[in-house]
Formats: structure tokens, C-alpha cells, sequence
């Protein structure tokens, strides 16, 4: 595998997602020929919709690597508002992805099927039923060989209970992290793996009329998707859309926070 194979991945299936968030085109070639247009007319870069469409489908449909010049990463890494394809790789953890994408195969073989398939991921990394039982333990808590009946409704823990953080997965309630066990896997419920620090300090500010220059500079992260922003108490992804966090400035907040807004908890 590349070394940067999943850093690349990831990269093209944020631009196509903001792509997409920006035009009315749903189907791929239309995406990909606005993106193609934005890039041109926005950026001042040149790439067709042709080779973006190469790249995606080679990588991220197919997982395969492909040769993507530096200046073109770099290209791409200026479209979501970094200075470069570095700087973007820098700015979430390829562990913590890798493991989700691991997770997420892992768990769409036990839940959906009535007979074990052992994931591709392990049949091409020569990995034997015992490894695989190993790395199961490791990353699920032994989740998936236990079952425990005091769990309560849905196994969930509110993450101000001191034993939540000992529960092997999460999913997002709207304004925080919920912790939870394997009983809340279903297609109504998306269910992620524990991430002690997001569960812990990541939260959406409910109360953006609370917020100010003073309190919130260098403490306050946001989004903003459809001309709709919204404000975190830490960094990282929206825990919906996927996008980077910004880190908050003084413009967004005299437009978007301060006492003119008053529909939402305060920074906690």
C-alpha cells in the first residue's frame, strides 16, 4: 500500500463532498464538471473533471493507488482552505481513519450476515482466523464475544457518567457524543469508535449568543455548510458532514455568534 494512500482518499472524498454541497448536480459527472468549474474560475486551477474522475474512482471506489502529483494534491488541498496537501495530512490522525475503515468491514460482516465472512482487509494481509480473533479483542473491547444484559436501554451512557469513556463505541445525539456497546448497531444509529478526547471535549455550542472574541478566540472551532454555522468546543471533523473544523475568527463571530443569536448551551 502507498504510504499516502489513505491521506489521498480521504482528500478526494472531502472535495467531492464540498463539491457536491455546492451545486444542485447530483449524479457524479455533474459534481465533477462543477468542481472542475470552481477550480478554474475560484482557484486558478486547472484540472478536468476526467482526471479528477480517474483519480476518485481508482482510489476511493476501487482502493487502489494512484500517481497523483504533488502540485495537484497541493491543488486540491487549497480547495478545502489548506496551504497544502502537508498541511492537510496533518490535520486529522491516519490511524484513527484507518481503524474506522477497518471497523466499518468488520462490522458490516457480523451485523448483516448470518454466516462469519472474514473482511478482505485481513485476506490481503495474510491475517488467520486467530490474528483476526486478536485484532476483534483489541479494537471492539471483546464487544462482539460477550453479551451483556445489564446493559439497559440500548447499552447507552451519557458522557457525564465517569464509566462512560469504558464503553467501546459512541455516535453523535446532535450536541454530544453518547457512549454505547455493540446492542446499538443498527442502520437508524451511526456508531463510531470510542475516541476518549472527541467524547469527552468535543460538543456543539448551543448558545452561539454567549460567545465573544474574549472567551472564544484559540478555544472555539466552526463550520460552515449552506451559509448555516455552527460552533464546537473543540477540533476535528463535524461529526455529520465530515469537514474540517476552522478554527474561529473575529469576522465569524460578529456575523454569526454575539447577542444577536439566541436559539442555542454554553461553551462548557
Amino acid at each position: 500500500m502507498s504510504k499516502f494512500l489513505p491521506q489521498k482518499r480521504k482528500l478526494l472524498e472531502e472535495v467531492f463532498q464540498k463539491a457536491s454541497n455546492d451545486t444542485p448536480e447530483k449524479s457524479f459527472n455533474g459534481i465533477s464538471n462543477h468542481l472542475e468549474r470552481s477550480l478554474k474560475d475560484d482557484y486558478n486551477i486547472i484540472l478536468s473533471y476526467k482526471s479528477f474522475e480517474t483519480y476518485y474512482k481508482t482510489i476511493v471506489e476501487k482502493d487502489e493507488d494512484y500517481n497523483i502529483k504533488t502540485i495537484i494534491l497541493d491543488d486540491l488541498s487549497r480547495y478545502l482552505e489548506y496551504d497544502s496537501f502537508r498541511d492537510f495530512c496533518l490535520d486529522w490522525r491516519t490511524i484513527e481513519y484507518a481503524v474506522s475503515q477497518t471497523l466499518s468491514k468488520i462490522v458490516i460482516n457480523i451485523t448483516n450476515k448470518p454466516i462469519f465472512n472474514i473482511p478482505d482487509i485481513f485476506k490481503k494481509n495474510g491475517l488467520g482466523v486467530l490474528e483476526m480473533t486478536f485484532v476483534l479483542l483489541m479494537v471492539t473491547g471483546g464487544v462482539f464475544f460477550s453479551n451483556n444484559k445489564n446493559s439497559g436501554a440500548r447499552g447507552l451512557i451519557s458522557n457525564w457518567d465517569p464509566i462512560a469513556v469504558d464503553k467501546p463505541f459512541m455516535y453523535w445525539d446532535g450536541d454530544r457524543y453518547m457512549a454505547t456497546d455493540s446492542s446499538s448497531f443498527g442502520p437508524q444509529i451511526d456508531v463510531i469508535p470510542m475516541d476518549k478526547f472527541r467524547f469527552k471535549y468535543f460538543k456543539k455550542i448551543t448558545r452561539p449568543d454567549t460567545l465573544n472574541a474574549t472567551n472564544s478566540m484559540g478555544k472555539v472551532w466552526y463550520d460552515k455548510t449552506n451559509n448555516n454555522v455552527e460552533f464546537f468546543t473543540s477540533y476535528g471533523k463535524h461529526p455529520v458532514n465530515d469537514k474540517a473544523l476552522k478554527d474561529v475568527s473575529e469576522h465569524i463571530l460578529n456575523h454569526y455568534a454575539g447577542y444577536q443569536q439566541s436559539d442555542s448551551i454554553e461553551v462548557e
